[in-house]
């Protein structure tokens, strides 16, 4: 493995709940397109909800990747790492992309 580091972020719980609910719906739409496919329904109809969750996780990535940047990248950066906080977070949005 080339980075065995596990690293921890404390969250809010506010943050924690928020995050947990977006997942939570983006779990049951994906649990409604499986019940689609089984029950057969049109291309086209399960096509739109899996843009729908597509969507919603952008929403999920989009909004932890700003308290990302908000949080972990500016304490990086002030406790001297910058160079390694903003290579790490352009990998980060790279691998988004």
């Amino acid at each position: 493995m080339e980075n065995c580091e596990v690293r921890h972020k404390h969250r809010s719980a506010k943050e924690e709940k928020d995050l947990i609910s977006r997942l939570n719906r983006i779990e049951g739409q994906v649990r409604g397109v499986k019940a689609m496919v089984q029950d057969e329904r049109y291309c086209t109809d399960i096509l739109v909800q899996v843009s729908a969750i597509q969507s919603a996780l952008n929403g999920f990535s989009r909004t932890l990747l700003s308290s990302h940047v908000k949080s972990c990248v500016v304490e990086e950066i002030k406790n001297g790492d910058a160079d390694k906080a903003v290579d790490e977070l352009c990998e980060t949005i790279r691998k988004m992309l």
